[in-house]
């Protein structure tokens, strides 16, 4: 806040701010939907496979995240109003929670989309070994492995925000990321039609390849989805901490709100995604809705 204030006495640029009820509502929209998603694969034995158990991974990342906002908004309000001092140690110890649940939603979102695109991978590429390589128990113990590490990451990289050598791995990773899962799919598609002649002569195996094709649609669209919403803000983070006082960067800074809202909204598309690609999981919210009548 510091530094938006410090913004707007080096540029002519507006600060735009989104009103308070359209961000309490897109958070609170994006924390039902999310946990509707839990719910709906926790209910449905059917859904107890791996691909679910890393979309549900994905929706507590966009939950996070809209859990951050959401707090972070409260506690500037409280501030305002007086009933929060901005300096001392508990602003600080408050200041460091909230980036480390920031970080941690990144993070997580960042390698559950990896792991969807690795199950992707292996579902097409190894079609008849799937259910061998990919376990629901591995599953689990992956999801285990990844999420220590985002926390123990998330913690370091706020606890030592103002070194750069804490800062910079960081911020390469988003980027380092994205081209990864890019390559993966480069590689996914360019094998694809090649499989897809091989096995085009099995019986039933045009169904199971159209399958697997839609589902790696929609791990594009996710990847689409992510990128749209969180890219713009890890840019004012950069840009933040590297050029400050630059009246181009101090001018794209003052769209902090909007940047965040786009996080938020991030959490409200990933569900529709879900509901929309996915019959299995339109059964289960129909059923879910039918037995609450």
């Amino acid at each position: 806040e510091n530094i938006s204030d410090f913004s707007l006495n080096i540029t002519d640029c507006t600060q735009v701010v989104v009103p308070e009820e359209v961000f309490f509502t897109v958070a609170a929209a994006g924390i039902l939907e999310n946990l509707l998603i839990l719910i709906a694969v926790v209910r449905n034995k059917n859904l107890h496979l791996p691909m679910y158990l890393f979309i549900c991974s994905l929706a507590i990342s966009d939950m996070l995240g809209s859990l951050y906002k959401t707090l972070e908004n409260i506690f500037i309000i409280l501030c305002k109003m007086g009933y929060l001092t901005r300096h001392g140690d508990f602003e600080k110890k408050l200041d460091d929670a909230m980036d480390s649940m920031f970080i941690l939603s990144l993070l997580g979102s960042i390698f559950s989309l990896l792991a969807i695109a690795a199950d992707r991978y292996i579902t097409i590429f190894y079609a008849l070994r799937y259910h061998d390589i990919m376990t629901p128990r591995r599953a689990l113990l992956i999801l285990a492995a990844v999420w220590a590490f985002c926390a123990g990451s998330s913690i370091a990289i706020a606890l030592f925000s103002h070194e750069a050598a804490a800062v910079i791995p960081f911020t390469v990773l988003f980027p380092l990321m994205m081209c990864f899962i890019l390559c993966l799919y480069v590689h996914m598609f360019l094998l694809a039609r090649s499989h897809a002649r091989k096995i085009a002569s099995l019986p039933s195996s045009t169904a199971h390849h159209r399958t697997n094709t839609r589902g790696a649609i929609t791990l594009t669209i996710f990847l689409g989805v992510f990128l749209c919403c969180w890219a713009p803000f890890v840019l004012h983070i950069l840009l933040a901490r590297f050029c400050p006082h630059n009246p181009y960067c101090a001018c794209y800074m003052s769209i902090f709100h909007v940047n965040g809202t786009l996080i938020m909204c991030n959490a409200i598309i990933n569900p529709m995604i879900f509901a929309f690609r996915s019959p299995e999981l339109r059964n289960t919210f129909k059923k879910m809705f039918y037995c609450s009548r």
